[in-house]
């Protein structure tokens, strides 16, 4: 007997069991069903079916009895409860605290069948609620956590494969639906607490609005106190329009009376504000009057709960008990107010007491009527949170605190005007913080715009703009978009993967990026629980000295790694309750420290489950590399950083705010120049808490896309060959980069590639070994050339000509030279004359006339041709012609023929010279142009002066009465003068000057350190006696070559003291003298005469006045009279020879003439002396001006060396001179006047000598014609003063003046 075959499973049939399995598993069968194909593979989803009925069997079997505490007021509702939810899909239950809401309604809804498709989610906006709330309802179902009640908070799961309810915050589930679009999970979801509005809460409204029609199933139920309800029943109205149901349940609670008491009062008729801390223990003090019971009193902030706690101790009430409670006391210390007292108790509470707890025993309750207000605020992007007056909603929610226990009185320290005029709810959170995390969110799942969502309250459009900002800021989402909605980056993908705040994640982020994750998760954990540090009111002293060891100078997140590691140790090396007493010892609260080790270790978690690695949590922080632990930090903080404001303790931070340092930081003492604040709040002013140390540079690095750049002061650098910039570069408003010098082609390209063509093509200020380079700026110097010979620009084309030639030619590409080297190298290869200049286009039509005739480049002196140079630049030394002189042939240089210029300003320089007559003369010369013209022609170019030729062509041309005198060279503009420039042997100009004897004396040396390269082979030592075989015939002249010139010198004998020697001099003058001046030595050694003969049978008297010579007596006399009598002699019998021959000739000549000579001088001018000595002994008794003047004119007549100097033929003269000095004596003393006028006159022929001779180069005033002017002044006194005795010649002032004129 054999077995019958199993039916074969169908597919319909698998279909119609899928109605007994759970949502989630329902939906992945169908999609298994769909793809199904073959007997196997409908056989083991078949398989899969019967283990999920059996899975929701058991969930149904695990659900217990469930019963209904009848003291609870929903209890009594529950059948209208059950009624709407199994009617409607969305239900409002509106119902005070203390109702049973949050227990019961799960419960209906298990009696309801729910929770077995799917799990009742069931939403808390706190951890704490989640957990007890759920520990609640399983102990009212008589089980434990994980059967049928499980909870989810963050990092805590608690829920088990048989549970129907699932107690979670609002951020789980949110975070679910990124996993879980549909929420199949769920059957229903219960929105507890929604009128606290939260950013989450908010977020998952409007997602089930847009939900809710595509899962008809799921049953959505919305529980509120009984504030503004009705906002939620339009939210989720039907397609007609028709709000959802709202179930009102009561609460427990009794009548509660209100009392205004504005803290202010009347005072001599004036209303007068009344100290807060005065009426708030007034207002104790009154309630304290009404009976027993506690007290609580509503605060802004802890500050604000201190000062009250002293005001209230202050005034020792017997039998009260004063309790703080706010977020940041410890565990320990927020449980005091639920411990059993005896007394009465006064609870300081800020707002968490208002909706979060629950305080037993309260009767009485005094509200302020402030709060600190969580604000974003969208100027400075920064979370604020300021002390604002609270809405009537949560006014009655804090005198509702009273009415739990019995009748209840609530003092209110304001008016009732003041109430009413008051918002009626407090802003929900959205409309009060950054919506980053909202949109990041929205960005994942892909839900559109922001602005299409359906919130409950839509946020400012400003709001949405603020969180895209801080997106973009953290590198999460990218320019683009996609459907309207932002496209999220790599970053931003992970970010929203990661259960924490969007700046957090960041850090995360980068930290993988940069191998110190390990570290960032701790201090990121540190960042999002309360601090694990504990400073109790009453030993905050030893908890900062416990806590000090822990302080790092330069970050506070490093002061978080060092307690990490230290607790780490701590842990590993005690025992449970040994580690528990010593964290209680050191004030660090236990279950922080466990809470911080579980987020540290789900954080590992969710990095590994993203493929992150990171090292043993344990690692000691010398290993760590802070710099990357700050950059880490950094990259979520970037508009949190700040500048200090010079040595203040001020910060400038992001977007015009300015902020200080938390006292309680260990940077707050000594701030560093940049920081980051992990958070900047806002109370009595911005503090930035939990700061660090940072870098520029770091700024710079992370936040490159959202930099400011200012560029400013572009200029050209020749070492770049590029343009450059100063940069200052500005994270929302703060420095980073104060000033940097960029290149300009990043900041401008087409302004540096002009730069680039003007400064390196153009001007040539680079460095560069182009041919075509160097030979264009050859070409524009021939061209420029050309400008300067003819002293007028626009003949050279200009310098947007050569622009517009190199912009033509040049790719747009090319704006620095190394983009220049790399574009010619190649096409240079293909066109390698395409950026030649074409000579003939750089010069324009009027530069023919400008030819080598007219302006030549050389100037031929003698047989050497020296180079020209031509310069316009009015006001420069060397403004006109200069000719280039080498300094050996300097000294040889003379000034002839350079008079006459160069051809191409001859007839300028005629017509300057036309212009310097005297007014009179020169009105028979204009217009001066037009004769300068007509004279030029006539000239005979360096045939002798042109002043000269020129006078005699303009007498031709009817300007007789002008003479050469009458022209003033001197007055000519500079560029007419030739310019003599001394040249080294670089051909370097190294001085010049329009004045030839000027220049020749500064290179005197110079000019002698040439010659005397000549002399070296040329002069010779010093020798006692001049003969053939010591120095032989001395040559006139020497040539050589000296730095590639050929320079001629002159040799001469120089009489030394010991002898004679040869000498090179630099000019042939030089030369000249020195043989005079060597040949006379010579001879004055070899001929001697007898003092005593030539003074003998001399007349008494005459020998007196020899032997009584002012300058040396008869010695001194016959000495001067010697030297100069074989001077003559020299002279007259041929001058100063060359050969020792020619030399003992001229001595036997002149050593037989020498005494007869010196004779006849003495004897000439005894008796001169003799009147002499007369007339100076007459002057030495009187004194005055005139005697002044005659004591002079005696120096000058017979001076020391005076027959030398003046020579025997002119003191001849001597006796008539002085006679007309004593008659001058003798008329002086009868009119005085009338010799002060003739004196006058003599003073104005000698005044005009000196003026002529200070416009004559130096020396001039040794000339045989200054001698001549000089003694024609004497004649001048003899015929004013003793005409009687007549002149040698016809004298007067005018005839002088005509001989000083003729000086040149």
């Amino acid at each position: 007997m054999t077995n019958a075959s199993p039916s074969p499973i169908t597919r319909d049939a698998l279909y119609e069991m899928l109605s007994d399995v759970t949502f989630a598993d329902e939906r992945a069968f169908r999609r298994r069903l769909h793809r199904a194909r073959s007997p196997q593979a409908l056989e083991a989803i078949a398989k899969d079916v019967h283990r999920a009925v059996e899975k929701r069997q058991l969930i149904d079997i695990g659900v217990p009895e469930i019963t209904y505490p009848e003291t609870l007021p929903v209890s009594a509702r529950r059948e209208d409860i059950a009624e709407a939810i199994e009617n409607n899909q969305v239900v409002i239950i509106a119902g005070e605290t203390g109702s049973g809401k949050t227990t019961q309604i799960p419960k209906i809804c298990l009696d309801l069948g729910r929770g077995r498709r799917g799990l009742i989610g069931h939403t808390q906006p706190r951890r704490l609620a989640a957990r007890t709330v759920a520990e609640r309802i399983a102990e009212e179902l008589g089980q434990d956590i994980g059967e049928t009640v499980g909870y989810a908070i963050r990092f805590d799961d608690r829920v088990s494969p048989t549970s129907a309810v699932k107690l979670m915050t609002d951020g789980i589930l949110l975070a679910e639906m990124q996993r879980d679009r549909f929420l199949n999970a769920y059957d229903t979801i219960i929105i507890d607490e929604a009128h606290e509005r939260s950013l989450n809460i908010d977020f998952i409204l409007g997602y089930l609005k847009r939900l809710l029609p595509k899962r008809p199933d799921l049953k959505v139920i919305i529980t509120s106190a009984t504030i503004d309800p009705e906002s939620f029943a339009e939210h989720f109205a039907d397609a007609s329009g028709e709000p959802a149901p709202i179930i009102e349940v009561s609460g427990r609670t009794f009548p509660v009376e209100i009392r205004y008491r504005p803290m202010e009062f009347e005072r001599d008729g004036k209303v007068v504000d009344q100290d807060p801390l005065d009426a708030l223990c007034e207002a104790c003090e009154e309630l304290m009057l009404e009976g027993p019971g506690d007290i609580l009193c509503f605060f802004p902030g802890e500050r604000d709960i201190r000062d009250a706690m002293e005001a209230i101790e202050g005034r020792k009430w017997r039998g009260v008990e004063v309790t703080p409670l706010f977020g940041r006391l410890s565990n320990q210390e927020q449980h005091r107010v639920f411990e059993p007292h005896s007394g009465r108790r006064i609870v300081l509470s800020t707002n968490i007491a208002e909706t979060s707890l629950t305080v037993p025993g309260i009767r009485y309750v005094v509200d302020t009527g402030t709060a600190r207000i969580s604000r974003y605020s969208t100027r400075n992007k920064v979370q604020r949170l300021p002390i604002e007056p609270i809405s009537q909603a949560s006014a009655n929610q804090r005198s509702g605190r009273c009415g739990r226990v019995a009748d209840g009185i609530a003092i209110r320290l304001y008016s009732e005007e003041d109430f009413n005029s008051r918002p009626e709810f407090t802003d929900p959170e959205i409309l009060r913080t950054n919506l980053a995390s909202v949109i990041l969110q929205m960005a994942l799942m892909r839900l559109g715009d922001i602005a299409e969502f359906p919130f409950v309250q839509a946020p400012e459009n400003r709001a949405i703009r603020d969180g895209l900002l801080l997106l973009h800021e953290l590198g999460a989402l990218t320019d683009e978009e996609r459907d309207g909605q932002p496209v999220l980056t790599q970053t931003g993908r992970d970010i929203a993967r990661i259960p924490v705040d969007p700046r957090m994640a960041r850090m995360l982020v980068e930290a993988n990026r940069l191998g110190e994750l390990d570290a960032v998760i701790v201090i990121v954990a540190a960042m999002t629980i309360q601090d694990v540090r504990e400073r109790p009111l009453e030993k905050q002293a030893q908890a900062d000295q416990k806590h000090a060891r822990f302080k790092d100078s330069t970050s506070d997140f490093l002061s978080s790694l060092k307690l990490w590691d230290y607790i780490t140790q701590s842990r590993d090396d005690l025992s449970g309750n040994a580690f528990r007493r010593r964290m209680k010892s050191e004030y660090l609260h236990y279950m922080r420290i466990r809470e911080w080790y579980d987020l540290v270790r789900q954080l590992r978690e969710v990095t590994r489950q993203l493929g992150w690695s990171a090292r043993h949590l344990g690692e000691v922080a010398g290993e760590r590399s802070s710099d990357a632990i700050h950059q880490s930090l950094l990259s979520g903080l970037l508009s949190h950083i700040g500048a200090r404001d010079g040595n203040t303790r001020e910060f400038k931070g992001a977007r015009g705010t300015r902020f200080m340092i938390f006292p309680g930081s260990s940077l707050a003492k000594k701030p560093p120049e940049f920081l980051m604040a992990a958070e900047l709040v806002e109370t009595s002013r911005l503090w930035a808490r939990d700061v660090a140390k940072i870098e520029p540079a770091w700024v710079e690095k992370l936040a490159a896309p959202l930099l400011k750049h200012q560029h400013s002061e572009p200029s050209w650098s020749r070492k770049r060959a590029s343009g450059i910039a100063h940069q200052k570069s500005t994270l929302y408003g703060v420095t980073i980069v104060a000033d940097r010098i960029v290149p300009y082609h990043r900041v401008d390209p087409e302004a540096a590639r002009d730069m680039f063509i003007r400064h390196a093509l153009i001007e040539g200020d680079w460095t560069t070994h182009h041919t075509f380079f160097h030979s264009n700026v050859e070409k524009l110097e021939a061209a420029a050339e050309v400008e300067e010979k003819a002293r007028r620009r626009g003949l050279v084309i200009d310098e947007e000509a050569l622009f517009d030639f190199y912009d033509a030619k040049l790719p747009a590409t090319i704006t620095t030279g190394r983009h220049f080297d790399s574009w010619w190298k190649k096409e240079r290869q293909q066109n390698p004359h395409l950026l030649d200049f074409d000579p003939e286009a750089l010069l324009g039509d009027d530069a023919e006339e400008i030819t080598e005739a007219a302006f030549p480049d050389k100037w031929r002196k003698g047989t050497i041709d020296y180079d020209l140079e031509y310069r316009f630049e009015p006001g420069h030394p060397q403004d006109g012609v200069t000719i280039l002189v080498p300094i050996p042939l300097l000294a040889g240089m003379d000034r002839e023929g350079f008079d006459w210029l160069v051809p191409g300003l001859r007839e300028e320089l005629l017509t300057e010279l036309i212009r310097t007559l005297p007014k009179d003369k020169r009105r028979t010369v204009v217009p001066a142009p037009d004769y300068a013209r007509q004279a030029l022609p006539r000239l005979v170019p360096y045939e002798g002066s042109l002043v000269e030729q020129f006078t005699q062509v303009l007498h031709s041309m009817g300007g007789r009465h002008i003479t050469a005198e009458d022209f003033r060279p001197s007055a000519i503009p500079p560029h007419l003068k030739m310019t003599y420039g001394a040249v080294d042997k670089r051909g370097k100009v190294i001085d010049a000057d329009k004045d030839l004897g000027a220049l020749i004396k500064r290179q005197a040396g110079s000019i002698t350190s040439s010659v005397s390269k000549v002399a070296r082979t040329s002069e010779s030592q010093a020798v006692p006696k001049w003969t053939s075989d010591t120095l032989g015939t001395v040559q006139e002249e020497v040539t050589t070559v000296v730095d590639g010139h050929e320079v001629t010198a002159y040799p001469a004998l120089v009489a030394t003291p010991g002898g004679v020697e040869i000498r090179v001099h630099p000019t042939k003058a030089a030369a000249d003298a020195s043989m005079m001046t060597a040949t006379l030595t010579l001879l004055l050694r070899e001929i001697s005469v007898n003092v005593g003969q030539m003074t003998r049978g001399l007349p008494l008297q005459q020998r007196v006045a020899v032997d009584h010579y002012p300058h040396g007596g008869a010695q001194g006399l016959v000495e001067d009279a010697r030297v100069a009598a074989i001077r003559d002699l020299m002279l007259e019998h041929g001058g100063p020879v060359r050969s020792p021959e020619e030399f003992e000739t001229l001595r036997a000549k002149v050593a037989p003439e020498v005494a007869g000579v010196v004779r006849r001088t003495i004897v000439s001018l005894a008796p001169a002396l003799i009147e002499y000595q007369s007339v100076a002994d007459e002057l030495s008794r009187w004194s005055g001006d005139a005697i002044d003047d005659m004591t002079a004119q005696l120096e000058f007549l017979l001076p020391r060396n005076a027959v030398t100097l003046h020579g025997a033929a002119q003191l001849r003269h001597l006796p008539r001179y002085l006679q007309a000095m004593r008659i001058r004596l003798e008329e002086m003393a009868q009119d005085p006047d009338k010799d002060a006028d003739r004196q006058d006159e003599v003073e104005e022929a000698q005044s005009y000598l000196t003026l002529r001779l200070a416009k004559l180069p130096q020396g001039r005033e040794k000339t045989r014609e200054v001698k001549d002017i000089r003694w024609m002044i004497e004649e001048l006194r003899v015929s004013l003063f003793a005409q009687r005795l007549g002149t040698a010649r016809p004298i007067s002032l005018r005839r002088i003046q005509k001989a000083v004129d003729k000086l040149r």
